[in-house]
């Protein structure tokens, strides 16, 4: 993914958080903000336009990016939730507790650009990105929301190269969905 997006011009910090090793979802928002801070705090010597920051996160990462979007001293501009998990639905299987983060969306949430598969049976659409969607809504929060027809979960770009571990992640259809954050955030004015 860093490397797809730094074809593009973009500088990316990828943020190792304690999931799956420790199963703490407050410790894994910690090291989100931390990171940013560190991003904010350096921003000259890492040549960063923290008026450009954003967050992107997939599955259990999208929960905590969109955690980290809502915060009240949140540097993100825009967030993007690739089928992210947005509601407690399956902390007992995997092992964690976390939070409805649709439930912490408010009117200073920044632009927020989902995506995910209606095939999806671990985060589906309407239990996840629906639900999100509409607390975007609820404070007129900019948004976009794609629910794509194919693909599944943990797809990531959907193309050769992410899935070349799992050749069944690999579907054109669904990859579209990088194009679309590309052309949304020229649109705000963000890239």
């Amino acid at each position: 993914m860093a490397l797809t997006f730094a074809t593009h011009a973009w500088q990316t910090f990828v943020v190792r958080y304690p999931v799956v090793e420790h199963k703490n979802y407050e410790e894994a928002k910690i090291a989100v903000h931390q990171a940013f801070e560190y991003i904010v705090n350096h921003a000259n010597e890492l040549d960063v336009d923290v008026d450009r920051l954003g967050i992107i996160g997939f599955s259990a990462g999208g929960q905590i990016a969109a955690a980290y979007s809502n915060e009240k001293l949140t540097h993100a501009k825009f967030a993007a939730l690739g089928y992210p998990v947005i509601q407690p639905l399956i902390d007992e299987r995997m092992g964690v507790t976390t939070e409805n983060v649709a439930e912490l969306v408010n009117p200073q949430t920044p632009p927020t650009f989902m995506w995910g598969s209606a095939k999806d049976e671990l985060t589906p659409f309407v239990d996840h990105l629906q639900v999100y969607a509409d607390a975007l809504i609820k404070y007129d929060v900019p948004y976009e929301l794609h629910e794509f027809g194919t693909g599944g979960h943990g797809i990531a770009l959907a193309n050769e190269y992410t899935g070349i571990v799992n050749n069944d992640r690999v579907d054109n259809h669904m990859g579209k969905w990088f194009p679309l954050f590309l052309e949304w955030l020229t649109e705000l004015n963000l890239i």
